[in-house]
Parts: C-alpha cells; structure tokens; sequence
C-alpha cells in the first residue's frame, strides 16, 4: 500500500475554523513542514477539505 507526503505550503492565516483542525489533524504545523500518511479514504477526504493550502506527492 503507498503513502502518501503532504507538505504544507501556504499559511492558515485567514482559514476557517474546520481548515485549521484539519490541518493539525493531519500533523502540520509550518509552512514546508511535510508528514507521511498512508493512502486511505480518510486520508484523501483531508487532503481535499485542505488542498488549496497543501501539495501531496506518493511514495514508497
């Protein structure tokens, strides 16, 4: 099963509430700071709930 690397690259500055809980959800706390997730259902939901604020690449 891949995984997947999510790094944050914009801010959460003007987001609303539920963005932000997402985003620390997900374990990201910085701009750049990137976490590994496995790639599941749950996971992608996140990802598109965040996605204009992330950049999501697969790997091994």
């Amino acid at each position: 099963m891949a995984n997947l690397k999510i790094t944050m690259k914009r801010g959460l500055a003007g987001t609303k509430p539920g963005q932000r809980k997402t985003m620390a959800s997900l374990g990201l706390r910085k701009i750049n700071h990137s976490v590994v997730h496995p790639d599941n259902a749950a996971t992608r939901g996140q990802i598109a709930k965040v996605s204009h604020l992330v950049s999501v690449e697969e790997v091994d």
